[in-house]
């Protein structure tokens, strides 16, 4: 379908956003359900994210996706944040009204548990680590403690911030008071060594790996990971991070970020268009292009 004057838009605002597999994604699936939709990425630095969402809603763009470093950034940008971001207190997800006004959600979470849920992994009991502690670290830790996970270890560069998503997360947690055990440790091998023996998940929520900037580990995992852990890398370029190649020596199961973006993509795409999403076709559009990178 030819981009035209009635054509929607939506876009993907972070910084780097070269790598990102979700313009495949949805413009896959606006075109096989007919929709004169288009989805473009926008590399915007911090300074200039207020610009860029005042210009989206000025333009009449119908939503966007916020990605790194911008997910807990953009809040105050925001006309209106759904009470599951405002917790979170990160916005994956922007809806722009007909009047322009913009409303934030967070589908990371969901997109997170559906991910795994589709590997056969259930979190109910476990115990993981979680590296990171920004704003797709939170949405995991709430979704981890909102889900039954019995033990959580936070591993994160700075004590504060690590802090703060522990306090956040006890908050989460307060519904099963004394069913979950919280901890924080800093970035150490023989930390994350004796941390991962006795996990059951570990969770990348940090840029490490990532191809677009050639983020390094600070502490190489071959240094510190187990067998028999199941491991979860949000960072899906590449398909096979440092983290995951470790693993799959060991012989961990696991996998990439890609079906938590299929799943929280899932959820943005209903959010702005109303429709239900075509999940086996966004699926395979990422594999597909996966395959070819």
């Amino acid at each position: 379908m030819a981009i035209n004057g009635s054509t929607r838009w939506v876009g993907l605002l972070g910084c780097p956003v070269a790598h990102s597999f979700s313009p495949v994604m949805h413009n896959t699936a606006f075109t096989h359900l007919g929709l004169n939709w288009r989805y473009a990425a926008f590399a915007v630095p911090l300074a200039g994210l207020r610009r860029a969402v005042a210009g989206m809603a000025a333009l009449g763009f119908t939503g966007a996706n916020i990605t790194v470093p911008h997910k807990e950034a953009v809040l105050p940008l925001l006309d209106q944040v759904d009470p599951v971001a405002r917790r979170l207190g990160a916005v994956n997800t922007v809806v722009f009204g007909p009047d322009g006004k913009s409303r934030g959600f967070n589908t990371d979470g969901t997109g997170f548990i559906r991910g795994l849920a589709a590997a056969g992994f259930s979190v109910a009991g476990k115990r993981a680590v979680l590296l990171g502690a920004g704003g797709a670290a939170r949405a995991v830790a709430f979704a981890l403690v909102t889900h039954g996970i019995r033990k959580l270890t936070i591993v994160n560069r700075t004590p504060a911030r690590a802090g703060g998503l522990l306090a956040a997360a006890a908050r989460a947690a307060g519904s099963r008071p004394g069913q979950v055990e919280l901890a924080g440790i800093a970035w150490e091998a023989g930390l994350l060594h004796a941390c991962t023996k006795e996990a059951d998940l570990v969770v990348n929520a940090t840029p490490l790996g990532l191809t677009a900037e050639n983020w390094a580990y600070p502490v190489s995992p071959a240094a510190w990971l187990h067998g028999g852990v199941f491991i979860c890398d949000l960072v899906y370029n590449p398909v096979e991070t440092e983290l995951l190649a470790v693993g799959r020596q060991l012989g961990c199961r696991g996998q990439n970020g890609l079906p938590m973006l299929l799943y929280q993509g899932v959820a943005a795409f209903e959010l702005w268009t109303g429709r239900e999403a075509p999940v086996t076709v966004m699926g395979q559009a990422l594999q597909d292009f996966a395959a070819r990178c």
